[in-house]
């Protein structure tokens, strides 16, 4: 006669069933959030000797900006982080990226300004200084380092809806600057070399280059003088098939 297995051998068959589920789906999960990729900064910029960027300065060393003082600018928007393998490369002022420190990437505000970034959902803030220069994904607003992020509870989460708001700032908002346009990334090289191929006879005034970064290759046009105005109506002409056309401040 057969007999049946012992209830406790069942029920710890049960159990190193459900464990190898539960492990199972976390790992899906660790590798979803695995494939969020962060597109590359633009190359850094050669400043001339003369307007070298000040030294860095930690944001927690800056003084305490009262809640109540009223900002030069707000923006609200998406919110995301990037760290590796940008660590230890040249942000946008052409001092090297520290992911544990606390600043931030924008498209256009100025270099060196102070903001401070707000996480909608929970309420953290964090005031920090714009160092680089994107993101250049989507409609994402501002790019933390991983130690802002950590600061404001993105980095889990990845994105978040923030409110940025300029505290203070080297340079006008509205006039002058230097500005160019960016477009990609492309996964295809001879497209990227096919559009600046075609950019370039367009504006023969302009500088157009292409250039590779670790998830594809992009090109930047840069208007006769970085002329605020001639990059703005760049921006709104120019027109892809791959990626983002993206309007940057260089300064």
């Amino acid at each position: 006669m057969l007999r049946r297995p012992h209830s406790g051998l069942r029920v710890s068959a049960l159990r190193l069933v459900a464990s190898v589920v539960v492990i199972s789906s976390l790992a899906g999960c660790a590798n979803k959030h695995q494939k969020v990729a962060h597109l590359p900064p633009p190359p850094s910029i050669d400043y001339p000797q003369s307007s070298q960027p000040s030294a860095t300065v930690d944001a927690r060393t800056y003084p305490n900006y009262s809640k109540s003082a009223k900002p030069l600018y707000v923006e609200t928007g998406i919110a995301s982080w990037y760290g590796p393998p940008y660590s230890g490369r040249k942000a946008a002022t052409g001092e090297v990226f520290d992911m544990n420190a606390i600043t931030a990437a924008h498209k256009t505000l100025p270099l060196n300004s102070i903001v401070r970034v707000t996480n909608l959902k929970t309420g953290k803030s964090v005031v920090l200084r714009i160092n680089d220069r994107g993101p250049f994904v989507g409609d994402r607003v501002i790019d933390l380092s991983m130690g802002a992020a950590k600061a404001i509870d993105v980095y889990r989460a990845g994105l978040a809806m923030v409110k940025i708001e300029l505290l203070e700032t080297p340079a006008p908002l509205n006039t002058g600057g230097r500005w160019c346009v960016q477009i990609g990334a492309f996964t295809d090289p001879d497209a990227a070399t096919h559009l600046k191929n075609k950019l370039m006879r367009k504006y023969q005034t302009a500088k157009v280059i292409e250039f590779a970064g670790p998830t594809g290759d992009w090109v930047r046009i840069r208007p006769a003088q970085d002329d605020r105005a001639k990059a703005f109506e760049m921006a709104r002409d120019v027109r892809s098939s791959e990626g983002g056309v993206f309007l940057v401040r260089l300064d």
